[in-house]
Parts: structure tokens; C-alpha cells; sequence
């Protein structure tokens, strides 16, 4: 059996209860950190760890909060990034409903680490369930002495507030966030400045992910040279994957960093394999912006060495013939699923999504989405798949923020991998319409 570090508890009745979650070993990472270290001895832990940002970027952790500025008399802020609008991805929302003590144990030594006497958590505003249970997790860590003035006695102040987003994808990239925090159009920020230097209000800032700021707890408890323990290469720790698609158990499973991805699917600890005894055609293996692979190279580098759940062998290969960790959520495809729709669905999402503050975005996604459109829809013509080719290269790198990159990534690996699908769409629009084009096979379409 795995280790898990964030969902050990998980189905303990209560869990979600200060008492419960008390009675559990719970705010002992708060008590010892506040109590018999010093901050920076709480970052050097982080930094030990290895932990990586598990929003999607895979930035080290530690390295991003000893860039934070510290001018005299300027107050930092940490804001924690609640807002999960990547499509596949739910695990945040898993953490905050079921066990937000640990995200509010995390808030109060990641707050104490960095300095920060106010601390946000930026929640997607259609998860009103879940800012309610966090706004009640609060107030029993307040009602309970571990937040507020003098917490425990050690003369450290922290007020942690839950701010409702408006539904924008847009606001998952850090400064588009603190631009909707200051009450702002969610628009992203051009850098420099970084919010480590210049953030929330103006003052440093640093922003992170719930399972980031979750992950820290155990950290102090065991060490960060523990954490680092599990895992492999510069992977460290445990991850929580979303699972979704057509899997026989989809769902929120933590990981220990280096399982094989074809462990991940089909063994019963895990998704059990594909739902009703269907083949594997593709695999999103971080959420709807990074590349999609087909099943060989899903399972297998083009080394042919096992793919692993890690931020280095999901990498390997490059966009060739890799993808990313990205934020965890996993989407598995069945042989009867269509590349071509699935494709303008999340083409249609980051049309949507879009700013509109950069030009090739604004107009780039609504023109993929008309391209793709067409084929799905059989008024295709063959130099449409270069045209989208063309599309997503202008935009990819082109952008103030990622959302440009993640609208292209989609596109051009569906093209790179499933190019003889969206042929076949474009040659037999009658048919295209009353089924499927069929499996992926060691880089060859089959028409089963």
C-alpha cells in the first residue's frame, strides 16, 4: 500500500471538525513550528523536502519563498490558490470539503514561515460549499487559540480571510488572482515585478496552491529530509491525482511520486482499468492544457522505458513525445471516444476563458475553435489541420501568461498524435457524424 501523508484521515467520521481533526495528531506541525523554530527553519524543512508547486507549474517550493522579499515595514502576505478551474482537476476542492483543517494547519506554519500576519485563501466562486466549510474551519482554529493574537502563547499574530472568486479561469495564474483579490478585473500582471517583490497591494507576496500549502504539514511534523524519502529524482513526496474519464474507479488518489502510470490505471489499488472492458485509446495526464498522448506512449517513453507519475518521466521527450504533471488531473480515454471533439471542447474552454489582454489568445482561441468546429462538424477541408498548426504555434510563447500556451498544447499534440483522425473526419464528414474513428496503436490508427 502507498504512504499517504494528505489523506490518511480521509474517511475518519468528522474529520472535517477541529475535534476530530485535533484528536488526530492535528496543529501538531503548528505547535511545533511556532513553538521550537524559527521561520527560516521552517522554510530550510520546506527546502529539504523537495516539495514542487502541485498547482501545475512544478516550481520548488522552498526556493520560491526564500525569493520573497522582506523590506522593513512592509507587511507580506501568502495567498493560497483555491480557485482549481484547470478541467479534470478536482482534488482541492477533495481537500477543502473533506479535510480543511489540514489546509488551515498549512495556512498558519506556511504564514509563520514567510512572516505573513494576513493570509488569503482565493476560493473559485462556484464552490460555495467549500468556502463555507473553510470559513468554519476557521473559526473553530480561531475559537481554538491557533489563530488570532499570540497564537499559543508565542506572540505570533495571523488572521487568514476567505475571498469568493468571480469563475474565471483566468484567475488561477498568481496575478490575475491578486488583481481580482484587490477587487480588480482578473487580468494577468506583465513581469517583473514578481509578487515575491511586488504582490498583494503592492507588498511581497507569495502565492501557492492548497495541496502545497497542505503538503507543508507534514513536513515539520516528520522532516523535510523524511518527505524526501518518497518518491524519486527531484519528484519528492506524495501527489494527489484526479482521476476522471472512462476508468472503473475514477476519483482523488494520493500517490507516491515514481508509480508507473500504467500501475495508476489498471491496478485495482488504484482506477481498476478502463470502465466496461474497453481499451485505452488516450491519456491527459495533468489537466486539460497539457498535451495529450496515445496510449503507447502514455504507458512507455519513446525509450520504451515505463512512464512514471514524476515530473521528469512525464516530461521525457519533451512535447514530442511527452507531456507534464501539470495539476494532477487525469483523464483517460476509451477506444470509442473522439480526439476531435475532445479536442474543440477544451479549445471552446480557453476561448471562453480567455483575458482578451493579448492579442494572439484573445483572437487565436476563437479562431482553433471555428477551425475545429468545422471539422467535427463536417464542413472540413484537409488544409484546415496545418491552418490549426499554424494557429497554435503563433499563440504558444506569445502570451503575457500561460493561458495562451495551455489553449495551444491541447491542439498541437492532438495533431501530432491523432492527425490521421482528424483526416479521416475531414474525408468522411457523413460518417464522421454517426461514429467514432477508433483506436491508436503503437502510433497507427486502426478502424475498429
Amino acid at each position: 500500500m502507498a504512504r499517504k501523508l494528505l489523506l490518511a484521515h480521509i474517511d475518519v467520521p468528522d474529520i472535517h471538525t477541529f475535534e476530530v481533526y485535533r484528536q488526530k495528531g492535528g496543529y501538531r506541525a503548528v505547535e511545533k513550528a511556532l513553538k521550537t523554530m524559527s521561520p527560516d527553519d521552517v522554510v530550510e524543512e520546506v527546502k529539504k523536502s523537495g516539495l514542487r508547486g502541485r498547482g501545475g507549474a512544478g516550481f520548488p517550493t522552498g526556493m520560491k519563498w526564500g525569493f520573497l522579499a522582506k523590506p522593513e515595514g512592509v507587511p507580506r502576505y501568502l495567498v493560497c490558490n483555491g480557485d482549481e478551474s484547470e478541467p479534470g482537476t478536482f482534488k482541492d476542492r477533495y481537500l477543502m470539503t473533506y479535510i480543511p483543517h489540514l489546509l488551515i494547519e498549512g495556512m498558519i506554519v506556511s504564514s509563520y514561515a514567510l512572516g505573513a500576519n494576513t493570509s488569503y485563501i482565493y476560493i473559485r466562486g462556484e464552490m460555495m460549499p467549500q468556502i463555507r466549510i473553510v470559513e468554519k474551519a476557521i473559526a473553530e482554529a480561531k475559537a481554538a487559540g491557533f489563530l488570532g493574537k499570540n497564537i499559543l502563547g508565542t506572540g505570533y499574530d495571523l488572521e487568514i480571510h476567505v475571498q469568493p472568486g468571480g469563475g474565471a479561469y483566468i484567475c488561477g495564474e498568481e496575478t490575475a488572482l491578486l488583481e481580482s483579490l484587490e477587487g480588480e478585473r482578473g487580468n494577468p500582471r506583465i513581469k517583473p515585478p514578481f509578487p515575491a517583490v511586488a504582490g498583494l497591494y503592492g507588498c511581497p507576496t507569495v502565492v501557492n496552491n492548497v495541496e502545497s500549502i497542505a503538503a507543508t504539514v507534514p513536513i515539520i511534523n516528520d522532516g523535510g529530509e523524511e518527505y524526501a524519502k518518497i518518491g524519486i529524482e527531484r519528484s519528492t513526496g506524495t501527489k494527489l491525482i484526479s482521476a476522471s474519464g472512462n476508468l472503473v474507479r475514477p476519483g482523488v488518489y494520493e500517490i507516491e511520486m515514481g508509480l508507473p502510470m500504467e500501475e495508476f490505471i489498471y491496478s485495482d489499488e488504484y482506477c481498476g482499468g478502463i470502465a466496461n472492458g474497453k481499451r485505452l485509446k488516450a491519456v491527459v495526464a495533468g489537466g486539460s492544457s497539457v498535451p495529450i498522448l496515445p496510449t503507447h506512449l502514455a504507458l512507455k517513453t519513446a525509450k520504451g522505458e515505463p512512464r512514471l507519475m514524476t515530473y521528469e518521466s512525464l516530461a521525457d521527450g519533451g512535447f514530442v513525445t511527452g507531456t507534464a504533471m501539470g495539476s494532477g488531473g487525469f483523464i483517460a480515454f476509451d477506444e470509442d471516444q473522439c480526439i476531435v471533439r475532445n479536442t474543440l471542447n477544451f479549445t471552446r474552454f480557453y476561448h471562453h476563458e480567455s483575458c482578451g489582454q493579448c492579442s494572439p489568445c484573445r483572437e487565436g482561441t476563437g479562431w482553433m475553435e471555428k477551425v475545429l468546429h468545422k471539422i467535427e462538424y463536417g464542413y472540413g477541408d484537409i488544409s484546415d489541420i496545418d491552418l490549426l498548426w499554424d494557429i497554435q504555434q503563433k499563440i504558444d510563447g506569445h502570451t503575457i501568461c500561460p493561458l495562451g500556451d495551455a489553449s495551444a498544447w491541447p491542439v498541437a499534440s492532438a495533431i501530432r498524435h491523432f492527425r490521421d483522425e482528424f483526416e479521416w473526419h475531414i474525408l468522411n464528414p457523413q460518417e464522421a457524424q454517426t461514429r467514432n474513428y477508433g483506436l491508436v496503436t503503437e502510433g497507427v490508427m486502426s478502424e475498429e
